[in-house]
């Protein structure tokens, strides 16, 4: 099997999340997240959250995995952080799964991930990214709050192992940066053959921007 996009289940997750997210002002990340998580049909959604972090994009992974019938994994640094992030979830309606622990440490216990988000303001947020074990599908990575000064030398095929393939990425510069990785692993596939590409529509809530993403 591999990823194959939904634009159905896309637009499902982006209207949940858009109500759901209108008391949050996350610039758009977390419908467009959202959007993308379900429509690649993820079934291992996995996050990082540190405390004080804004929760939008949360909220929208955790609709993204209820539309998918998958799995949502938020993975926060200590205790204080997991009471912080549950009770914010809680005050949103959504509640999803949390392991306590270093990410860099917990990664190698989640098999199969097809949808990881990671803050790139974070230490060693590279190191994340090369420890995940993504899913025979494939999988998409996305590298939150890009613009950040830290994650000016980053390149995605520094963090991919040998059996992966970089199939395409993009940044879109929705709320402080989207860097977004498309990933094969070996014997896999894109997800989209010549003259099956797709195309999300996304506008920025904040600035009524307009962004058509090719998929």
């Amino acid at each position: 099997m591999k990823l194959v996009w939904s634009p159905e289940t896309a637009s499902k997750a982006y209207i949940d999340t858009v109500k759901t997210c209108e008391l949050f002002q996350e610039s758009g990340v977390a419908e467009l997240v959202s959007a993308m998580a379900a429509g690649w049909n993820a079934q291992l959604i996995v996050e990082t959250w540190s405390q004080g972090g804004l929760i939008a994009t949360s909220v929208g992974l955790a609709i993204a995995s209820r539309n998918s019938c998958g799995r949502h994994v938020c993975l926060v640094p200590d205790e204080q952080s997991r009471s912080e992030y549950v009770e914010a979830m809680g005050e949103a309606g959504v509640s999803t799964e949390v392991i306590v622990g270093k990410a860099e440490d917990v990664m190698g216990g989640l098999s199969g991930v097809d949808f990881l988000v990671v803050d790139c303001r974070r230490r060693n947020f590279q190191r994340v990214f090369r420890l995940a074990k993504l899913s025979h599908r494939g999988a998409v990575l996305v590298c939150k709050n890009a613009n950040s000064t830290s994650n000016t030398s980053f390149k995605w095929r520094s963090v991919l192992d040998h059996g992966s393939r970089l199939v395409r990425t993009v940044f879109l510069p929705v709320g402080k940066g989207l860097d977004i990785a498309h990933v094969a692993t070996s014997g896999g596939s894109s997800g989209s053959t010549q003259g099956q590409s797709r195309w999300i529509r996304h506008v920025d809530r904040e600035s009524g921007e307009e962004y058509v993403i090719r998929k």
